[in-house]
């Protein structure tokens, strides 16, 4: 055997070796090494699982019982799907809180989304003073739903909003926007939607910026389009910034509490799925089961989108 062939055939052996410290030993770990390993692997885990795990498949037990909370020291009452059939039938705000939040959740993909690629396409080809229109337009994602609830009602108040004194029809015979049901949802959707924007657009702008330069030119040689590029080869290529994109917009969506229930206390025609939940298990209705049961079925909702989407989106991986 020669050096050369000796020495290709000890290669292999040494790739598989474990490496050794400056004496030759495997390095093992230590006593300090084991506890730090576990207090940064547990004390996650432990998060997770007591602030997510645990509430959420006790409220799928809770869902199927008839329980006061504790104040009342009540007892907790099996009763099968009877909180289910009653949500379905004889609760009156189910259905139009249920509508509401399906329009918000098509309104979100349709005008924010939609707005926030434009806006990322725009500022990803380094446009003058980009740096500035990035942080303005990401400043809105950086307040509270409450405190954008707030700003929405300095702006729509019948009395002394913004938008009817510019209209110049303010006081008593000033447009209700927050008031009219036919009008508060789209409004509350829009400031909400002004917030949700700039996010958007911060997500699609990393992904624009991670595409392969070599993509772009390619497609300018086979004489595409700006929007033939975008729509062909770039879009696609992002496939995994759609996927976040896409859970966190049902997420926003279909969790949407806090700037309904600053307007108006999600009444008169801003009912949505959270608002009931946080009526019947904290307000003063104090039903536990029943509004378990209502988180329950908004757990279902936002997950049949996003396992829809994502088995789907996995099947054309696979296929390719």
């Amino acid at each position: 055997m020669t050096v050369v062939e000796a020495h290709t055939e000890a290669e292999p052996r040494r790739a598989r070796a474990p490496k050794r410290g400056r004496r030759g030993k495997v390095r093992r770990l230590t006593l300090g090494d084991k506890v730090m390993l576990v207090l940064m692997c547990g004390i996650p885990a432990l998060i997770q699982l007591g602030f997510i795990w645990v509430p959420t498949f006790s409220s799928v037990g809770l869902s199927f019982t008839s329980w006061e909370g504790i104040g009342g020291f009540s007892t907790i009452d099996w009763v099968g799907t009877r909180n289910y059939s009653q949500i379905f039938s004889i609760y009156p705000p189910f259905w139009p809180a249920l509508r509401h939040n399906l329009i918000w959740l098509v309104f979100f993909v349709l005008v924010p989304t939609t707005f926030g690629i434009f806006l990322a396409v725009l500022l990803d080809k380094e446009i003058r003073f980009s740096r500035f229109y990035q942080s303005t337009l990401y400043l809105p994602v950086m307040l509270s739903l409450a405190l954008v609830g707030f700003i929405t009602q300095l702006f729509f108040s019948q009395d002394q909003g913004l938008v009817n004194g510019i209209v110049g029809n303010s006081g008593p015979s000033g447009i209700d926007w927050l008031g009219n049901p036919k009008l508060n949802l789209w409004v509350v959707m829009v400031a909400s939607a002004w917030r949700h924007t700039g996010y958007i657009m911060v997500l699609y702008l990393a992904g624009l910026k991670s595409v392969d330069p070599s993509l772009r030119d390619a497609a300018v040689v086979d004489g595409a389009t700006d929007w033939q590029s975008f729509r062909r080869v770039i879009f696609p290529v992002m496939r995994p910034i759609n996927i976040v994109v896409l859970v966190v917009t049902v997420i926003e969506s279909l969790r949407a509490f806090d700037i309904v229930y600053v307007v108006n206390g999600g009444k008169n025609g801003l009912e949505l799925l959270s608002v009931l939940v946080y009526d019947n298990i904290v307000g003063e209705a104090s039903r536990i089961g029943y509004g378990s049961a209502l988180g329950v079925i908004l757990l279902v909702i936002a997950l049949g989108f996003i396992v829809t989407y994502l088995v789907q989106t996995f099947r054309k991986e696979a296929w390719r």
